[in-house]
């Protein structure tokens, strides 16, 4: 994977448009009804950075960025401004927000998710890019200290702990996170003159699977 650790500026993320995607096929058939299905297991999420940008040194940075990350070339962190947290964005983060699983007394490793719910079904989403500083863990009622009970991967997501959870005891976590994405694109148009009409540039970003 071609990917820079490296966080899209967030004063350029905020005001992007952007959000999830999904692929579904549908087939109608001859007396009306609907066959759907999907080849996505997980959504992906597309934004618009263009609509970040309000001044012409934004722009530059703008510039400056996208020619480091040689255009689609390399991946980087991005700041999705509506969804960056395990529990919601009005609320600080705690070791309980999300279940990652039960221990079963051998496994040490634990993937981080994010869980939507609506009525009685549920979506897992994999968080592969914490922020680092942010993680914090807890088995049952007990939050865990990180370095001592257990390391993070911010490249990954994976929490792994020194001692392996006991079997039936519930492991949870809270956390900021980026999300990995890439520009879906190779050139940036931009005209001084139009910019300052309130014209911004076309500046497509798009998840990547990591």
């Amino acid at each position: 994977m071609n990917f820079h650790d490296v966080r899209f500026p967030p004063s350029l993320s905020f005001g992007a448009l952007g959000g999830p995607q999904r692929r579904t096929d549908v087939v109608t058939l001859a007396n009306g009804f609907e066959e759907r299905n999907t080849p996505w297991a997980h959504s992906r999420r597309v934004y618009e950075a263009g609509l970040g940008m309000r001044s012409i040194d934004d722009v530059q940075a703008l510039t400056a960025f996208f020619e480091a990350r040689y255009g689609q070339m390399y991946g980087f962190r991005w700041k999705d401004w509506a969804d960056f947290k395990s529990c919601r964005s009005s609320e600080g983060v705690a070791f309980e927000d999300q279940m990652l699983g039960v221990g079963d007394g051998l496994r040490n490793d634990y993937q981080l998710v994010k869980t939507y719910r609506s009525g009685g079904h549920s979506y897992a989403r994999p968080v592969t890019k914490p922020v680092e500083g942010t993680v914090r863990v807890g088995i049952a009622q007990d939050e865990l200290q990180e370095g001592v009970d257990y390391e993070v991967d911010t490249s990954t997501g994976m929490i792994r702990f020194a001692h392996a959870p006991d079997p039936d005891m519930p492991v949870s976590a809270g956390y900021e996170f980026d999300v990995p994405v890439r520009f879906d694109t190779d050139r940036i148009l931009v005209s001084v003159a139009s910019f300052q009409a309130g014209q911004v540039p076309n500046v497509p970003v798009i998840e990547v699977r990591i």
